[in-house]
């Protein structure tokens, strides 16, 4: 049964009940990214979805307030009718997940989840100026406010944004947006390998031409985004976005600069929407399988030597984005997560996020890699402050958290 309160009361009862009984819950949204982590012990799902609408939007503020079971559908209509839009690209699940449901706003913010522009705009929790959750001990908490200045509990903010669940029930959140851009066009350069595409995305990044999304698609995955319509050979995609003039003599810019690196060719608005959306959603490894997907964060220079070590030793699918820095890896059989994490920690640290496996697999892998002992302890005490009973998804994060 999944328990699914409609105000902010029902909620603080249900908890307040939960901890007296010595029972857990596992806060959710839509349950698109069900499977994710590896909780120690039966929970009781307890869904936002009754907590749902938009309660304050003033397109000319930029800032919207919503409550957090509401689908992220309808955000991104009420945004888009009005030109907007939510900088960070949060991205849909489902495919990678093998999900159903319907992505909410409040799981947008509570796993961070940000897409391709992530690496120049900021992630999920960049934007997140309020909040509003129920504590592990069933009390109401409200923390931030609606403009960016307001700093008023901006570290508790952050600190939801990216626990998945496990501190506290979000209720309502309040967040910042951005104006739609008129145009989008992409620039592909064709036939690099993997170092030669670290090179090219750097030298992107440092012209004047506002890059705002940067990705490379080695052959293996190329011909599995926008039904195999991309060039011949390996792809690495760079996108603008703005006004249609300004794109234009930007996109004659950096096509001149990257032929110095291949072939280049140039991709209109409509095929770079699709082709960022599949990047965005992990197209390739939407796979309807349980190979582990690892999402891992390295720096941008390191991500394709990260992927080169790992080779040598086991079997892996990759492909990068974020300049290279957000290296999506699917392993053929085990998940390698010693390996992992000694690798990263020699190319100079990172971290990485078991996305899926399977369930006996999932159920012994910590869901992040490689954990530091500060960050651990760090870790325990927020959730011993914040759910002092450890109702919430217990062991979902790691460890004790």
């Amino acid at each position: 049964m999944t328990l699914i309160p409609t105000s902010e009361v029902d909620a603080a009862y249900i908890i307040r009940t939960a901890a007296s009984g010595g029972k857990k819950l596992a806060p959710c949204g839509g349950s698109t990214r069900a499977g994710f982590g590896n909780s120690t012990e039966p929970a009781e799902k307890m869904s936002s979805r009754g907590l749902s609408g938009i309660v304050d939007y003033e397109p000319a503020e930029m800032v919207m307030t919503v409550k957090a079971g509401t689908p992220l559908l309808e955000v991104e209509a009420a945004l888009a009718a009005n030109r907007q839009m939510m900088s960070f690209e949060p991205m849909d699940h489902r495919g990678i997940m093998g999900t159903t449901g319907e992505p909410t706003i409040g799981g947008v913010f509570a796993g961070n989840i940000s897409g391709p522009r992530r690496f120049v705009g900021g992630a999920a929790r960049d934007s997140l100026l309020g909040i509003r959750f129920v504590n592990g001990k069933g009390e109401l908490i409200r923390a931030g406010g609606r403009v960016m200045k307001n700093v008023t509990g901006l570290d508790l903010v952050k600190l939801l944004a990216g626990s998945h669940g496990t501190l506290g029930f979000l209720t309502e959140v309040t967040f910042r947006v951005l104006p739609m851009p008129q145009t989008v066009e992409t620039v592909v350069i064709s036939g690099l390998d993997d170092a030669e595409a670290a090179r090219a995305m750097a030298a992107a990044m440092a012209l004047p031409v506002e890059v705002s999304g940067a990705a490379h698609l080695p052959a293996s995955v190329k011909g599995r985004f926008i039904g195999g319509g991309l060039p011949e050979g390996e792809a690495t995609v760079l996108r603008l976005e703005g006004l249609s003039a300004s794109v234009a003599v930007r996109a004659d810019k950096l096509a001149d600069a990257m032929a110095a690196f291949g072939p280049v060719s140039r991709i209109a608005m409509d095929e770079s929407q699709a082709l960022w959306r599949e990047i965005r959603d992990v197209h390739p490894y939407a796979d309807g399988t349980r190979k582990p997907l690892w999402r891992v964060s390295v720096a941008p220079s390191v991500g394709h030597q990260l992927v080169a070590a790992l080779r040598l030793e086991a079997g892996i699918d990759a492909f990068y984005d974020w300049q290279g820095g957000l290296v999506w890896m699917r392993m053929e059989a085990d998940p390698e997560a010693e390996l992992l994490r000694r690798y990263i920690k020699a190319l100079g640290g990172g971290h990485a996020t078991l996305m899926r496996a399977p369930d006996a697999v999932q159920a012994s892998t910590p869901a992040f890699e490689p954990q530091p002992d500060a960050v651990a302890l760090l870790s325990v005490r927020v959730k011993q402050a914040l759910d002092p009973a450890g109702i919430f998804s217990p062991g979902k994060m790691g460890g004790n958290f």
